[in-house]
């Protein structure tokens, strides 16, 4: 089931906020923690039940050892350690996470390499692995750190599968989450969080379901369709998915918080204007924020963060985020491309340690078209699609105007200018174009969400605002898509 979809608007979230509401009225809180369990366990099972068992296992698995982390050890009534428990726990869910989701992609290199014809299983990838995994990942951390307490197996259901943050995050910790469904105030509705999460929710489905999925039709007849790009149409295609991306995973965002906050419970900012960072640190500390505090607090700091060397910092720096790529998905694309960022956070640090600074407007370009040119590895299926962009993207050889550039400046052709479709293959030149500059202008001189729920006052102009964004937002639901985080 999608956020933006008939079924999830119209149905399932209503019969779930209202049945949840009730059953704490009437005073059966664990009836509605119950209940909120199963509608998350049903909203997840609705694309495949063949997912649930291996959800639940996964659940059952992490509490179990979770709970052994949080007991105190009994002198002489312990074979393994809790470090020993910690690494068991931790391996496992790497193990089932590799399993399903990296074992074709090394059956497909072993068979390169060796020459050999290993069948690949063709494993379906289980929706939300990779987010379900590091969050329990992290709890067993916690755990052991001793900074979670949790011994009720209906709590810790309800922090794994709570719905508007399941499938895509953010990834939460326990202790962000579970004392939220622990406060009486809560479990009474609440008109101000259920006006804002309405407001922020008719934003990010705007976002998915307009702007991000008219990108999407130009980004992948760029990418997968068109076999030659021009100069223009090179940059119009990388851009089209660099919006699409931010207004794909923007949007998701937004309807997770709003959906959460009709429950009363907020989640952590995930996305912070990235498009206005003017270096790559600042991106990261803009862009799907709780993972990068996972992949700083689980995998950066443990390896040594900067307490050993400059040398040993940027080794941390780039074993982290090459980890990070291959998390994305299972490629050789996505490798390169978290070893792009890698070598960007070295290149940063060593440069701010020379002292230089550039004017904030050049730190920003460079930043912005670095992204963008790594961005083209994240979206390509294939090398070649990556190279047919970027070599349209720098190529001088292939340019091509407007018609009506050439009926003025038809000189222009001695020195290899074309005129005719500037955006071929694309689609409308004009739309592509002036899309971009709307979107270009939305994301840097506009305020995120995060800024406009800090100063949220309801009033009858955010109601007719939230109202014509949804009402459009709903026309455009007959071309439902899945959000790009769904697939990582």
């Amino acid at each position: 089931m999608l956020f933006n979809s008939y079924e999830f608007i119209f149905a399932f979230l209503p019969i779930t906020f209202f049945i949840y509401f009730y059953l704490n009225h009437k005073r059966l809180t664990e009836a509605s923690k119950a209940f909120l369990v199963f509608s998350s366990l049903f909203f997840y099972s609705w694309w495949n039940i063949a997912y649930l068992p291996i959800i639940l296992t996964s659940m059952l698995f992490n509490y179990v050892v979770g709970t052994s982390l949080n007991k105190e050890q009994e002198e002489g009534h312990h074979r393994f350690s809790k470090k020993s428990l910690l690494a068991f726990g931790i391996v496992s869910n790497i193990a089932l996470l590799a399993y399903f989701k990296y074992m074709d992609f090394f059956i497909e290199n072993i068979n390169l390499v060796s020459g050999s014809t290993i069948d690949l299983l063709q494993l379906a990838l289980p929706l939300a692995i990779s987010f379900f995994t590091f969050q329990q990942i992290a709890y067993l951390v916690d755990s052991y750190r001793g900074e979670t307490a949790e011994y009720d197996f209906l709590n810790y259901s309800l922090f794994v599968t709570f719905f508007p943050q399941l499938i895509a995050g953010p990834i939460v910790h326990h202790s962000e989450m579970m004392p939220q469904f622990a406060k009486t105030r809560n479990k009474v509705k609440n008109y101000r969080n259920i006006a804002m999460g309405l407001f922020i929710f008719s934003i990010g489905l705007f976002k998915k379901v307009v702007i991000a999925d008219t990108f999407a039709t130009w980004a992948t007849n760029g990418f997968d369709i068109a076999p030659t790009l021009n100069l223009f149409a090179a940059w119009a295609t990388s851009l089209s998915y660099t919006f699409q991306l931010y207004f794909d995973f923007s949007g998701y965002t937004d309807m997770a918080i709003g959906i959460a906050l009709l429950f009363n419970i907020k989640l952590p900012i995930n996305f912070n204007s990235p498009y206005k960072a003017t270096n790559i640190q600042d991106f990261w500390r803009r862009w799907h924020i709780t993972l990068s505090r996972f992949l700083k607090d689980y995998i950066y700091i443990p390896l040594g963060g900067n307490r050993k060397g400059e040398f040993r910092t940027y080794t941390n720096l780039m074993a982290t985020f090459i980890l990070g790529g291959i998390w994305h998905g299972a490629g050789w694309t996505f490798m390169f491309w978290g070893f792009l960022h890698g070598a960007a956070l070295v290149i940063h640090r060593a440069w701010s340690k020379l002292g230089f600074k550039l004017w904030t407007w050049l730190a920003w370009l460079i930043t912005f078209n670095f992204i963008n040119i790594a961005w083209v590895f994240f979206r390509a299926k294939e090398w070649d699609d990556a190279l047919k962009v970027l070599g349209g993207m720098f190529s001088l050889n292939d340019i091509v105007l407007s018609e009506k550039i050439g009926m003025k400046l038809p000189f222009l052709t001695d020195y290899s200018v074309h005129f005719g479709q500037v955006t071929e293959h694309l689609g409308d030149g004009s739309d592509v174009l002036n899309l971009l500059l709307i979107a270009f202008i939305l994301v840097l001189f506009f305020k995120n969400t995060n800024q406009k729920l800090t100063t949220f006052h309801p009033n009858y102009i955010l109601l007719i605002q939230s109202s014509i964004t949804f009402i459009l937002a709903a026309l455009a639901l007959n071309k439902v898509s899945d959000f790009l985080y769904y697939n990582f």
